[in-house]
């Protein structure tokens, strides 16, 4: 029985090791942090996928519509809603609404950023949504026209867990309303992140008794 293994362990030996993953590039862009009060939350923007929702989105912060608004609707396993409302539950005034982009290519992946919007998939104003899990079925072409990603948490993940980890209620209409308000106390422009240069990839040798 050992013996017959032998040969079996050898051809494993001389099997050559996958390649190593492509590592993730690093998100680049304008950032925008979320003063909240469980922590801050760093998200990066992705202005050449979603010119479109940035430029949107920056224009609330900018107008300091964020400041003191809540995440009005948080559920673990999902995601954490927020953008629209005060502490008293009273919506505030917002822009036209603005195109869905969620043909974009950019999947609801835990961590990324996407607009909430209304049934009408082009009604996304102000509101915004933090995935906590990989929410593909709310992507386009798997959810119907989706919900347009535009940016991604770089820094505060465990904020946003705590977020969807608190208790919550109902108040009149609203389900998923955490019992204790989580403010963002204010949302500002940070220092964009610039991408890396590219770093020519070394030129490949010709394989041993191949020609150059």
């Amino acid at each position: 029985m050992v013996a017959a293994l032998v040969p079996l362990v050898f051809a494993l030996a001389q099997t050559p090791a996958a390649p190593a993953p492509e590592p993730k590039p690093a998100p680049s862009g304008p950032v925008v942090v979320l003063d909240t009060s469980l922590g801050a939350i760093r998200i990066v923007l992705n202005k050449e996928k979603a010119p479109l929702t940035v430029d949107n989105f920056l224009k609330y912060v900018r107008a300091r519509h964020y400041d003191g608004t809540i995440f009005h609707r948080v559920m673990p396993g999902f995601m954490a809603q927020g953008g629209g409302f005060t502490p008293d539950m009273k919506e505030k005034a917002t822009r036209p609404a603005i195109r869905n982009e969620a043909r974009n290519g950019l999947r609801n992946s835990r961590g990324t950023v996407a607009m909430a919007r209304l049934t009408d998939p082009d009604s996304a104003t102000s509101q915004f949504f933090i995935n906590v899990k990989d929410n593909h079925r709310l992507d386009f072409g798997i959810g119907g026209a989706g919900y347009a990603v535009f940016g991604e948490v770089v820094e505060g993940m465990d904020v946003v867990d705590k977020i969807v980890a608190v208790p919550r209620t109902t108040k009149g209409d609203y389900e998923n309303v955490p019992v204790t308000a989580i403010l963002i106390k204010t949302a500002r422009e940070g220092a964009p992140i610039l991408a890396a240069p590219s770093v020519p990839k070394p030129a490949s040798l010709p394989a041993p008794g191949s020609k150059p």
